[in-house]
């Protein structure tokens, strides 16, 4: 159901499996609620719709993915830009760019320099040893939004 006219979009990537999204459920419900007024939009594989709503933070699935882990090249978004989106793919130029295309008004992701490729991102540096919950809601802390790696209900 398309979120009524005027109404801003977060969008957030996460185009991977059932696991990974199943690790992403603390951030997006972080998410939830700290943009109530907002369409909260997961790019994720279609095959993911029914586990995406059951978190009971995403408004709608932008369908999304790529062979094995890899990023998709670019996103079926359309409209205005997203006023946010969120990299909860990975870290490095691959996830940052189909968002950086999409020109959000706010970009929450891994910070990278823009040195190997892709735009310039400031954020938190990344922890490759870190449990994956841990590291969404730690991204989303850095930008102000409390997010708890416990909410997994």
């Amino acid at each position: 159901m398309a979120a009524p006219p005027g109404t801003p979009a977060l969008l957030v990537l996460r185009a991977l499996g059932l696991g990974d999204l199943l690790t992403a459920v603390p951030a997006l419900r972080a998410l939830r609620r700290a943009h109530p007024g907002h369409e909260l939009v997961l790019a994720a594989p279609e095959r993911l719709a029914e586990a995406a709503f059951a978190t009971g933070a995403v408004d709608r699935l932008l369908p999304a993915a790529a062979p094995g882990r890899a990023v998709p090249e670019s996103l079926g978004w359309t409209g205005p830009p997203p006023d946010t989106a969120v990299d909860l793919h990975g870290n490095g130029p691959a996830s940052h760019r189909p968002l950086h295309a999409l020109r959000p008004a706010r970009l929450l992701a891994y910070g990278r320099p823009g040195t190997d490729g892709g735009p310039p991102v400031p954020g938190p540096a990344w922890r490759d040893a870190e449990h994956e919950r841990s590291r969404w809601c730690r991204l989303l802390e850095w930008y102000g939004v409390h997010a708890d790696p416990g909410d997994l209900r």
